[in-house]
């Protein structure tokens, strides 16, 4: 029988070759370049010294934080529940890790799946504007790719990075090429749409496709992208940022072999469903070649939010809004303050029905509800992780204020995590009336976690699992991962 390695660098071989192959098989005669086109020229063509300062920086805070809500989801039930599901139901095969299980191994896909799920598990990864959770859509797939190849040919801290970035400026770009995608969904989870396409672009370069292979990949993916917000606050959405990795990595291992797909997936042809299918007003642009033009990534304009809390990002503004007012009947009541003392709770928050959530039933509902993230605020003065734990989440003291909460939605108030605000009125027993507003929370891309926030976070996070010596061999990697030889530093930490 062949070893773990041997399979791996026969695998890896043989999908170069097969990279020169299918470009003979899909070479067409030249041709006015479609959107289509022009996206696979970018991700094929785009340089490592393309990548300023600024994306460098910003995108290693990305990969970090997206470790570390990953290393903690593999501790939650939704996690356990898909591990257990790949490994009773695939032949075992020991090529990639498992966040924070060593000894555990999974093939490439199988591997990006379910590290994919624990990134979600919480709902504590990274977002973007217009709205998707971008890493962890892209770190799994990449991760497992590494593993994937032999010792001797594992990309560069520098080449890994530029596929992250390659995966998250197309799924940027396609979001900005709809203003429906601008504002909270309300039919389908974008992660598993446009983060199914990163992932395949970052795929892509990494595996170094050919052109016409990188744009057979995305529209590979297209096929296999989607998911409805109907599953959203249950186990099941984590499953979306786990299929977007897993099958991002499946499209780019199919174009790899030479599988064609549609050369217009994400152009906008009349009468043809393609990328619109996702967006009805979906109205692309072609992506400008690397070698005529510069690039100018998506993430040197604007920042990633990064949440101090593991829930629906929407709640961090109320959050914010309901703390300034428990610092004010602290201040008042200091100890003597009790719940008994609040008549009223109302809360100015936009119109988002699926984070409309009067009395939710589970942690995942609570963690997409306004109404339990302000009651919490309220109580404790913050949101923390443990505040979704059972004891935590069922506390009568809880559930009496949530019974005194009235929602509003003013209509300067959007469903757009760029314009929103959160608003918190408490009006207690006596009459007094407290107010607490929050137009911008701390972790929002226009005000950034610090670095040292950023790793604080981190090391509560992965602390869960991993050893200090791994964690903090974990930051010192990320933080210099653009100078590595092969990235097999940032592989040997996460278990």
């Amino acid at each position: 029988m062949l070893s773990t390695l041997q399979r791996s660098s026969r695998h890896a071989s043989a999908l170069r070759r097969l990279h020169k192959s299918a470009l003979e098989v899909v070479e067409r005669p030249a041709r006015e370049e479609t959107v289509t086109g022009s996206f696979g020229a970018f991700i094929h063509g785009v340089q490592p010294e393309q990548l300023s300062q600024t994306v460098l920086q910003r995108s290693k805070r990305m990969v970090l934080d997206s470790i570390g809500v990953g290393l903690l989801g593999s501790t939650t039930q939704v996690f356990q529940l898909a591990l257990q599901h790949c490994q009773h139901m695939y032949a075992p095969d020991d090529i990639s890790s498992v966040y924070g299980h060593s000894g555990t191994r999974l093939s490439p896909t199988l591997a990006a799946f379910v590290n994919g799920v624990a990134t979600h598990s919480m709902d504590f990864d990274d977002t973007w504007h217009p709205a998707t959770h971008p890493s962890g859509a892209v770190l799994p797939a990449l991760l497992a790719i590494s593993d994937m190849l032999p010792s001797n040919s594992k990309p560069s801290g520098l080449d890994f990075l530029l596929a992250f970035n390659v995966g998250i400026e197309i799924q940027g770009r396609l979001l900005r090429f709809s203003n429906e995608a601008h504002n909270i969904p309300k039919r389908f989870h974008p992660p598993s749409v446009v983060g199914t396409l990163g992932s395949a672009a970052a795929c892509a370069r990494l595996l170094s496709l050919e052109r016409a292979q990188c744009s057979h990949a995305l529209a590979i993916a297209a096929s296999l992208a989607g998911a409805p917000m109907a599953n959203a606050a249950t186990q099941s959405k984590p499953l979306h940022i786990g299929n977007a990795s897993r099958l991002g990595l499946e499209a780019a291992l199919l174009a790899s072999r030479g599988l064609e797909a549609s050369p217009m997936a994400l152009d906008a042809v009349p009468g043809v469903a393609g990328f619109s299918a996702f967006y009805e007003d979906y109205a692309p642009q072609s992506l400008p070649s690397p070698e005529e033009a510069e690039p100018r990534f998506l993430l040197e304009e604007q920042d990633m939010a990064f949440k101090r809390f593991p829930a629906h990002l929407g709640m961090h503004w109320v959050v914010d809004a309901a703390t300034s007012v428990h610092k004010l009947l602290a201040g008042t009541y200091g100890k003597a303050f009790s719940p008994a003392l609040i008549h009223e709770i109302l809360l100015r928050v936009p119109h988002s029905k699926y984070i409309n959530r009067p009395f939710p039933e589970s942690e995942h509902q609570a963690r997409h509800s306004f109404q339990f993230n302000a009651c919490t605020a309220l109580l404790d003065g913050e949101v923390t992780v443990q505040s979704f734990f059972p004891a935590t989440f069922q506390r009568p003291e809880l559930r009496a204020l949530l019974s005194r909460v009235r929602v509003e939605h003013p209509h300067d108030n959007p469903a757009n995590f760029d314009r929103m605000y959160g608003e918190v009125e408490v009006t207690l027993v006596g009459g007094d009336v407290l107010q607490g507003r929050c137009d911008t929370f701390y972790g929002h891309w226009r005000n950034p976690l610090t670095d040292d926030s950023l790793r604080r976070k981190f090391r509560g996070n992965a602390g869960t699992v991993l050893p200090p010596e791994k964690v903090e061999g974990l930051i010192e990697t990320v933080e210099g991962l653009e100078q590595l030889a092969n990235c097999s530093p940032l592989l040997m930490h996460l278990q």
